[in-house]
């Protein structure tokens, strides 16, 4: 027996572990071991590998999503990043993980990036124009009442805080740009305020300059009005024979003679015209002083034919030329009839 089972295990057989008489199996044939141990032995390492690829990976994206959500440089640079190295979605795809979410947080950051800017730029031009009227109400020195600026310090401080975007954690920047709407919409419509009292005191003002105007205008044509009603007056009793002896007893002085003439001069146009200044002969003589013809008068004004004092001037002129005084050219119509 000894000797058989030495030639069956040379042969490649041993006995069955499991006791069984007679029973054999290939020697070659790797002993399999019980099902308790399968149940317990570790994992490969292949495997562990791959688990452990897929973990990392997982928690890679979560942490760059994690970034991108609480800071505002992840905003504008850690998409820029990823899109240039591609480190996580290749990441991701290695893993046999979807990277369809990338895109979408990129869409929406890009979206509430844009939306502060533009809140910021609304802001900045209500602040600019609350300090343009401002100005305005300053230079124009009129009463807008007792408010007569634009208080932004709330806005300021509201534009500054927005205007640290890049470095604004991104979920604060909603409700920064809600704030600074409502402060902007509050400075709008103070400044629309002011502007309207600002108007209103420029076109008070200019409807009193324009009544101003106006009355001084009709002041300036009753006083024009009643210095022509004075003149044609003054004109009016200057025609008449009293007055025009007046007028001609006024002038004598500046023809250099003294009041000692005047009475020859009286009775010299009595008799010629009567001191008529519309008197006119069938001979042609015309006036006062009975010019011949009346056109000569001409050269003492163009109202000779209506203006006693116009006839009166050119008479003495003629009298100082021809009789050199009133007492001659009377003596000279005493003797001839004429003068």
């Amino acid at each position: 027996m000894e000797s058989s089972r030495n030639s069956t295990q040379t042969r490649g057989f041993v006995p069955d572990p499991t006791g069984h008489a007679g029973a054999l199996r290939r020697c070659s044939e790797p002993e399999r071991p019980p099902i308790r141990m399968l149940l317990t032995r570790p994992l490969r390492p292949a495997r562990m590998s791959r688990r452990r690829a897929a973990a990392s990976t997982t928690a890679a994206v979560t942490a760059a999503i994690g970034v991108i959500a609480l800071t505002g440089i992840a905003s504008s640079s850690a998409f820029a990043d990823v899109g240039e190295t591609g480190a996580i979605p290749a990441a991701m795809a290695s893993s046999g993980m979807p990277a369809f979410g990338l895109p979408v947080q990129a869409e929406v950051l890009s979206d509430v990036r844009a939306d502060a800017e533009a809140t910021l730029e609304l802001a900045r031009a209500a602040r600019a124009d609350a300090s343009v009227v401002a100005v305005q109400v300053a230079a124009s020195g009129l009463d807008v009442g007792p408010k007569t600026s634009v208080d932004t310090t709330e806005l300021t401080g509201q534009i500054d805080r927005l205007a640290g975007l890049d470095i604004l954690p991104l979920m604060l920047l909603p409700g920064v740009a809600k704030a600074t709407t409502a402060e902007t919409k509050d400075v709008e419509a103070e400044t629309a305020t002011l502007r309207g009292h600002l108007n209103g005191a420029i076109s008070k003002q200019a409807a009193a300059e324009a009544a101003a105007e106006a009355q001084r205008k009709a002041e300036a044509a009753a006083a024009a009005a009643a210095q022509a009603e004075a003149a044609a007056a003054a004109a009016a009793a200057a025609n008449t024979p009293d007055g025009a002896k007046a007028t001609a007893r006024q002038l004598l002085g500046e023809f250099g003679w003294g009041g000692d003439q005047f009475s020859c001069l009286e009775s010299l146009w009595t008799k010629e015209s009567g001191w008529n200044y519309q008197a006119y002969n069938p001979s042609g003589a015309t006036g006062i002083p009975q010019s011949l013809p009346g056109s000569k008068m001409a050269s003492a004004g163009a109202d000779w034919q209506s203006n006693a004092t116009t006839q009166i001037r050119w008479g003495l002129g003629y009298i100082k030329s021809v009789y050199g005084t009133p007492c001659s050219a009377w003596g000279h119509s005493q003797s001839t009839n004429w003068y």
